[in-house]
């Protein structure tokens, strides 16, 4: 090493003495900048002008168009269809019959009760009659008037049985299923028909618990159809269910659609989607949240004003994505370091090379 070093020193001597001045041997790269130099131009940082900004969450889910009831009506008694009068899709009113049930053995049945009461009623006015002249006993005359009783109570129970053959439609409602025809033979429960209230159609939406605490009974819902995208129809929440899907751990949510939602075209099965605003923030300050320094329970951040940091204590709100809300602190305009401050301190002189927001 010794040898080298002399050598290199011979060669910068022979050097010096052809090109006339002194040779000195330098680093391929420039000097590093001194500590005082770096101190002088700022530490290099990323910065982010306050704006006012909507930091407000958003709900956006769908779910299919439904009826809020469906009625499946089943026969109330056994027998031979004798006649159906409604198919799929027909209209029908509070009342109106649907089918009849061929029930001959039953209407004879009827009229023997109705024939029996007759009877009970006149022994039971001639015994009245007899007692107010005593020539009947007391209890002679309560015996027939238990026997009237009897006999009205058979004829109920027969005019019941009868009604039984009559399929009516116990609401305003749409024929949406046909499950016999006539000459068929029905057991009692058998299904017969089902209805669907088309006035009142509903959605039955899954949210999460972070944004169903954010909803109401009697809130208003805007809704989109992909089917009608022209239509713009505003919904309102009908209720709540109290419990989450143990499976999705999703809350229902139904809306009830406008009573003229069939009137537009609306049909059960169609696609609805569902777009809001919940948790409104729509006017706030906020920085990013690698901005927020944490000191025990307070925050703080940094604000640049003339190119010196400023420790500024401040108050937290929500994180909304790249946003955090701060509710307290700061105002729009000012310059606030956007990148972790835990490595600054108050007064280090800093220069803004990038923007954030």
């Amino acid at each position: 090493m010794m040898h080298v070093f002399s050598f290199n020193r011979i060669r910068r001597s022979a050097l010096s003495a052809v090109i006339g001045f002194p040779f000195f041997l330098s680093g391929c790269g420039e000097a590093p900048e001194s500590d005082d130099a770096q101190e002088e131009a700022g530490t290099p940082v990323a910065a982010v002008e306050l704006v006012r900004r909507d930091l407000s969450r958003q709900l956006s889910t769908s779910a299919t168009v439904e009826p809020k009831s469906r009625i499946r009506l089943a026969a109330r008694t056994s027998g031979t269809l004798e006649a159906v009068r409604v198919e799929e899709g027909d209209r029908v009113e509070a009342g109106e019959l649907l089918a009849q049930l061929d029930l001959s053995q039953e209407k004879a049945e009827l009229a023997r009760a109705e024939a029996q009461k007759e009877q009970a009623e006149q022994e039971y006015r001639r015994t009245d009659r007899l007692l107010s002249n005593e020539l009947v006993s007391p209890s002679e005359y309560e015996r027939q008037r238990t026997n009237l009783r009897v006999a009205e109570s058979e004829r109920l129970l027969w005019e019941s049985r009868v009604a039984f053959g009559r399929i009516t439609a116990p609401r305003d409602a749409v024929v949406t299923a046909r499950y016999i025809e006539p000459g068929e033979a029905v057991e009692a429960q058998e299904t017969l028909f089902e209805l669907t209230a088309m006035d009142e159609l509903v959605l039955r939406l899954g949210v999460s618990e972070l944004d169903v605490t954010h909803l109401e009974r009697g809130q208003t819902v805007p809704v989109r159809l992909d089917a009608r995208p022209d239509l713009e129809m505003e919904g309102v929440i009908r209720r709540i269910f109290p419990q989450a899907e143990s499976s999705s751990r999703l809350i229902t949510v139904e809306v009830a659609l406008p009573r003229d939602a069939t009137d537009n075209g609306v049909l059960p099965g169609f696609l609805a989607r569902v777009r809001m605003p919940i948790d409104e923030r729509p006017d706030v300050i906020a920085v990013p949240p690698s901005a927020i320094g944490e000191d025990g329970d307070e925050h703080y951040v940094y604000v640049i004003d003339d190119d010196r940091l400023h420790r500024r204590t401040i108050e937290r709100g929500a994180t909304r994505g790249q946003w955090t809300e701060v509710s307290a602190g700061l105002e729009e305009g000012e310059i606030v370091l956007a990148t972790n401050p835990i490595d600054m301190n108050d007064g280090d002189r800093v220069r803004i090379v990038g923007w954030r927001g």
